[in-house]
């Protein structure tokens, strides 16, 4: 007899589904309720025991029968299969017993902090780095764009190349020439589900344990961690208002070197010429390779583009990172990454081995919007909003915090660095949760550094406060919201 889902309840009232009766049959199978041989009920005494069709429990019968649960003949009740004889069943596996074994790789993840800028937000303003306003999105023209792309119908459906599409890849070399001075062949372009892929790609590729690689301080956390999971050994260089201090290279001894040498994160200083060199030097020198991460190059206000390392070296030892994560959106996982022509097999195979390609679909949209001029008219619309953000940003903090703070990377990218003179560092904790309790969101940069002891100004309280995806309003709002949480700290 089936035993209805709850306890004194008709079975009838329940109305139970064949699902529900090859579950409820299945489970007083392995619990021994029917044991190996013994007769289930008629298909048709069951069903009018429940008050359904002769159908249903005919269907409950035969995925159980599928399954191996129980043997059905002709004009005879279903057993339980004999084949079950022997083994043990229970509705409840028994738990793993032992450690879990994992990989080297494996092991040096499970001891890896997460990083949950994923999670669903609450708070009334949230300063967090890294998001877009979703009124910034071109909506209308991608879809536009899309749609486009879904109405083409190709010869065949297959996987593509590895590297991406060829009309994207042949748009981007026109804009990294126009936007970046870059020059580079189309096939020298691989594009990736966001820059974090082109990360892990590198990581994986030009990284063994027990390597070493140089990386800023503070820096990129995700960087560091995709870099540190393959067992290689971090080398962090401080930087300072001009980006990585290269003169502690001297002696260096390291595989790569991971930089953001037109826009500093978080610091947000701008590399100079002699220090380029520098670097590209360090990086002959060693047979090393250097990754160029341009994450946020289109958001420039005080001060006049610098050209790329990527345009000053012509040894084959820079790699050339980029997204529209900053531009677009982030959930739109489009990067690419621009190698040395000697690495482009390589490359094409490992991406090939990760995900076959990235999706067709969202490359051809932003072609098209490349080949337009689209893109760049959206590039130029957005930098003018996030300027008017930033200036609001700067006047309400200077308003709020008269002599109080000093601000650092203002002059490009989508976020600044505020420095607390009055705080010391051993108060942010208590900050960031007074804030979180109000309903504000604040960030310290001290996660940011290899030790988060840290060094220099790392001794006071410093937060990255993202500003793109807020209102002016929401600023000003904000600002007032982090006085006030001070003032009361």
């Amino acid at each position: 007899m089936v035993q209805s889902p709850g306890p004194g309840a008709s079975t009838r009232s329940h109305g139970m589904g064949a699902r529900q009766i090859y579950e409820a049959l299945r489970e007083q199978i392995l619990r021994g309720v029917y044991g190996t041989g013994s007769q289930l009920p008629s298909s048709r005494g069951l069903a009018e025991e429940l008050g359904v069709s002769r159908t249903t429990v005919t269907v409950a019968y035969e995925q159980l029968a599928a399954e191996g649960f129980i043997d059905i003949r002709q004009g005879a009740r279903p057993r339980v299969a004999s084949s079950l004889l022997g083994h043990e069943l229970t509705a409840n596996p028994p738990k793993r017993f032992g450690p879990v074994h994992l990989s080297s790789y494996g092991e040096r993840l499970r001891g890896t902090p997460r990083w949950p800028d994923y999670l669903p937000n609450t708070l009334k303003v949230d300063f967090r780095y890294g998001v877009l306003a979703p009124s910034d999105f071109p909506a209308s023209v991608w879809k536009r764009a899309m749609n486009a792309a879904m109405a083409q119908r190709p010869a065949r459906l297959a996987y593509d190349d590895p590297c991406g599409s060829s009309r994207l890849r042949q748009a981007l070399q026109g804009y990294l020439w126009r936007a970046r001075t870059v020059r580079c062949d189309p096939e020298q372009i691989v594009i990736v589900n966001g820059s974090q892929q082109g990360l892990d790609l590198c990581a994986r590729l030009l990284l063994d344990p027990g390597d070493s690689f140089v990386i800023e301080d503070p820096c990129y956390r995700m960087a560091r961690q995709v870099f540190a999971s393959t067992g290689a050994t971090p080398v962090p260089l401080e930087v300072d208002d001009h980006g990585m201090q290269t003169e502690q290279l001297a002696g260096v001894a390291a595989r790569l070197a991971y930089v953001t040498p037109s826009h500093q994160f978080p610091l947000g200083g701008v590399m100079p010429i002699p220090r380029r060199h520098q670097l590209l030097e360090w990086a002959r020198e060693q047979g090393a390779y250097v990754i160029e991460d341009d994450y946020d190059s289109e958001y420039r206000y005080d001060i006049s583009p610098v050209p790329p390392l990527h345009s000053l070296e012509d040894h084959g030892a820079v790699i050339y990172l980029g997204t529209i994560s900053k531009t677009l959106s982030p959930m739109l996982r489009i990067g690419y990454l621009v190698v040395p022509a000697e690495f482009l097999q390589v490359f094409e195979t490992a991406k090939q081995l990760a995900d076959r390609h990235s999706p067709m679909a969202g490359q051809e949209s932003l072609a098209s919007l490349i080949e337009s001029g689209g893109y760049e008219s959206h590039v130029r619309r957005v930098r003018r909003i996030n300027g008017e953000r930033r200036e609001a940003l700067l006047t309400a903090l200077k308003r709020s915090f008269p002599g109080r703070i000093a601000v650092q990377g203002a002059e490009a990218g989508l976020h600044v660095v505020i420095w607390f003179n009055d705080l010391p560092r051993s108060r942010e904790t208590a900050l960031v949760e007074a804030a979180q309790y109000a309903g504000l969101g604040l960030h310290p940069i001290s996660p940011l550094y290899h030790r988060q002891s840290g060094a220099g100004e790392a001794d006071r309280v410093g937060l990255v406060m993202g500003y793109s995806a807020l209102s002016i309003r929401q600023i000003e709002k904000g600002v007032e919201m982090l006085r006030d949480v001070v003032a009361r700290l």
